[in-house]
């Protein structure tokens, strides 16, 4: 036996549950690891809510980072063995491969040894932003020395984690945040500039900072109203990489920037890279590198105990925090 979180019915953070369930063995090919650590994304909150790109059946479980022990393994699985510390690389589906458990079952292909100079915190906290930016940064746009690149919900892990593998490679990070409230910690992050979207001109911010040459490229989780100030200061052939919805406001196709500009607007699931297995060693590699150069180390906003599973999500959902939310169990 061992505890789970699963949800019944779609709504609030309160509608997540702990529960006590038989955990099988593991099968051929998969691990089964003792957790000491849970990451928390919006897109779990998404997948709690209804309202995600994948639709739970219901009674389901849900998460997609987590840190732990090996706990046994499955015939056939070589490279791993009980005892062994190790943190997992995001499903493609959360529902078929839940994360949010005292024990979890994950394919083998699916689980990585993560480094000693990682706490668990840490280790939870190092997939799903890290490989976000960097497909979205590396991947697709190619983003190189020289190079300016605009980052909003600059606050958020993948924000955070975007503006560090900006500066590894020699581009210079705009951190795009709401309010100057987070303008001196994003600095201390490594943001060369900060621009609080709510206070400040935004285009005029961006030309200013980029000059004629302009932005050529924009990492976004935030669509509705901001699509037109972005592409007005981006440049020539530029791309915008949309990997989130944040705003609840309509997003209004920018046809005059697009256009005169030739823009490229590219949307980007995760799920590209870890599809893709010689896409994901390379990310991987690069991951690996910047840990352990110390180029590369993730943020931790606010720990939470497993008993306080919906008080962590509640604490998400005020889009407070600075850096990754994170569950101890």
């Amino acid at each position: 036996m061992a505890r789970i979180i699963r949800f019944h019915e779609f709504g609030g953070p309160d509608v997540l549950r702990i529960e006590d369930m038989d955990i099988p063995a593991p099968g051929p090919g998969q691990v089964q690891i003792r957790v000491k650590a849970l990451g928390i994304n919006r897109a779990e909150a998404l997948l709690r809510s209804g309202t995600y790109i994948e639709t739970a059946p219901l009674p389901s479980g849900l998460g997609l980072e987590a840190a732990g022990i090996i706990e046994a393994v499955g015939e056939g699985v070589d490279g791993f063995a009980p005892g062994d510390a190790v943190s997992v690389i995001p499903p493609i589906s959360m529902v078929r491969s839940p994360a949010y458990g005292e024990l979890v079952t994950f394919p083998a292909a699916s689980v990585v040894r993560h480094p000693p100079t990682l706490s668990w915190e840490e280790a939870a906290a190092l997939w799903m932003p890290y490989l976000t930016a960097y497909g979205g940064l590396i991947d697709i746009a190619r983003l190189s020395r020289g190079e300016f690149v605009a980052i909003t919900a600059a606050s958020s892990s993948v924000g955070l984690a975007a503006i560090q593998i900006a500066n590894v490679i020699g581009a210079t990070p705009i951190a795009i945040t709401r309010t100057s409230s987070k303008r001196r910690a994003l600095q201390e992050a490594g943001a060369a500039h900060v621009i609080a979207s709510q206070e400040e001109d935004l285009q005029a911010r961006l030309r200013g900072i980029a000059g004629e040459g302009g932005v050529r490229v924009v990492l976004d989780a935030v669509a509705g109203p901001i699509f037109e100030p972005l592409t007005a200061a981006m440049s020539s052939g530029g791309i915008l990489i949309e990997y989130g919805g944040l705003s609840p406001q309509p997003a209004p196709f920018p046809l005059p920037a697009v256009l005169g500009k030739c823009l490229l607007l590219r949307g980007y699931l995760v799920h590209e890279i870890i599809r893709d297995p010689i896409r994901l060693q390379a990310a991987k590699t690069f991951i690996f590198d910047g840990l352990a150069s110390g180029a590369l180390k993730p943020l931790i906003a606010k720990t939470f105990p497993f008993e306080q599973i919906a008080e962590a999500h509640r604490f998400l959902e005020t889009n407070e925090q600075f850096g990754k939310v994170v569950v101890t169990v």
